[in-house]
């Protein structure tokens, strides 16, 4: 190793900052959330480290630098950018065998700060030895998708019950597999939903039960978003990456699956044109209480959002009359994504204050909804699963008043590859849409904002009215 890692106690220690600028302010309030009792040396200190000494959160030696400043610290950091002040202040550091680190000059330096994911009490460093910090840094980013901010309270219950686990699992091999249960658990999974107390509670009793480790599984439902991998949220990506099940809709495309656990069990779901529908939400109720009941953690993964157009509230019901333990994770609805990618905001000051989200899946949902509503101006419709009812949409809606020339958008794919983007009037809407051969799954924007996709849109190429527009693969 080029380097020792160590993780320096700090607390009630005085430290020196020598600097006064802005990256000496950013030295000492990290050594000062370490506890440390920071002193700042300077002839003179940019505004926010003043305010700092004005609070009481530094101490400050005013002048150029004196070996002096060293007495009783613990550790130091050279922050000018002066480098020959910065060279005298490591070679004085060093001379009394005092840690040093000099920003951005790792040769000067006889201690790396690294890079650092706090989940406190566990800490995460990151050093590449200075040679190449932007890489720390971008391990670092990517560690913090990876590792929620629940770890830092697991931690701290471990550490609480920790003489208890010992006592019960004296065995390094049983209390190693009860270890293994607490982080990937229903104690882990409590301390993510918040729900502390309950965590706390499950964890005291799988240590008085006799049995050893309880297997108790759950759901979790996630929404996938749209098909952009990259707009799965990171709790989407840390359910995915625990689950042991993933039951997942047709739509959820391979780039999302990619991200999930590779020994996870995957089960596809999706419900197809001529199925029985009834039949096939049944199986999927079944197989969630199945999987979650042999103690597995179960994925359902839905495209977009669970809640919106998703039947994630059946079947939140369905586990709740079953005692099966459940959690949500939300995703970006097809709407907000589609409509993003397409340029078309949703509302706006001058054209649309107020959105519809509609579901034209059948006849019967068509025959429920309020028309001469839906066919007021200045408001958005984005209709979902509409693309076989288009020709009745246009006609309700221009039959209750709507103008026949109000703009509309289809997008096709939307946020994937192979998104287009068809753009035209209300009156032309069937025509369009039978013209360019409109295929699921796709999102019908209506409403005078829809006019912005041409001149708004930015993912692909350049879409004008009544032609497509294409993302270029």
């Amino acid at each position: 190793m080029h380097l020792y890692p160590l993780f320096a106690d700090l607390k009630q220690r005085p430290v020196l900052v020598v600097g006064g600028g802005v990256v000496a302010q950013r030295k000492a309030a990290a050594l000062r959330r370490a506890g440390a009792r920071v002193t700042v040396g300077a002839p003179r200190l940019e505004a926010g480290l003043r305010d700092d000494l004005v609070l009481g959160l530094v101490s400050y030696r005013e002048g150029r630098f004196d070996p002096s400043w060293l007495d009783q610290a613990w550790l130091v950091v050279a922050a000018t950018d002066d480098r020959d002040l910065n060279a005298t202040v490591a070679a004085a550091a060093d001379a009394r065998r005092i840690l040093v680190n000099v920003v951005d000059d790792p040769a000067l330096c006889s201690f790396q700060v690294p890079a650092v994911v706090d989940r406190s009490p566990l800490i995460v460093a990151i050093s590449s030895g200075g040679a190449a910090p932007v890489l720390a840094r971008r391990v670092r980013e990517r560690l913090e998708s990876l590792l929620g901010h629940s770890l830092g309270r697991l931690a701290d219950l471990a550490r609480r019950h920790r003489g208890r686990i010992r006592a019960r699992h004296p065995g390094l091999a049983p209390r190693r597999r009860f270890y293994d249960w607490l982080h990937d658990g229903p104690v882990a999974a409590l301390l993510r939903d918040g729900r502390e107390q309950d965590a706390d509670r499950a964890l005291r009793d799988a240590l008085d039960q006799p049995a050893g480790i309880p297997r108790e599984g759950r759901v979790t439902l996630v929404g996938a978003g749209p098909g952009d991998p990259g707009l799965l949220t990171l709790n989407a990506l840390r359910a995915l990456q625990d689950a042991d099940v993933i039951l997942y809709d047709r739509l959820v495309g391979e780039g999302v699956l990619d991200l999930a656990r590779r020994d996870a069990e995957r089960i596809e779901v999706g419900k197809r044109q001529g199925e029985d529908q009834q039949a096939t939400q049944a199986r999927i109720h079944d197989l969630l209480v199945t999987k979650a009941r042999a103690g597995h953690h179960v994925v359902r993964l839905k495209g977009g959002d669970p809640f919106v157009f998703g039947r994630g509230g059946e079947e939140l019901e369905h586990l709740r009359a079953h005692r099966v333990s459940y959690a949500v994770v939300p995703g970006i609805t097809a709407a907000n994504a589609c409509a993003a990618y397409a340029g078309v905001p949703l509302t706006h000051r001058e054209h649309a204050q107020s959105v519809s989200l509609l579901t034209a899946h059948c006849k019967d949902s068509l025959d429920t909804l309020d028309w001469p509503a839906l066919a007021r101006e200045r408001q958005t419709l984005a209709i979902y699963m509409g693309v076989a009812r288009l020709p009745m949409l246009a006609e309700k809606l221009i039959a209750h008043g709507r103008d026949p020339s109000t703009p509309f958008a289809i997008i096709e794919n939307g946020s994937r590859p192979e998104q287009r983007v068809i753009c035209g009037r209300l009156a032309d809407l069937a025509q369009q849409a039978g013209q360019h051969q409109v295929r699921a799954p796709a999102l019908l924007i209506l409403g005078e904002v829809a006019a912005l996709a041409p001149k708004l849109g930015w993912f692909g190429a350049q879409c004008t009215p009544g032609a497509i527009w294409q993302h270029a693969a």
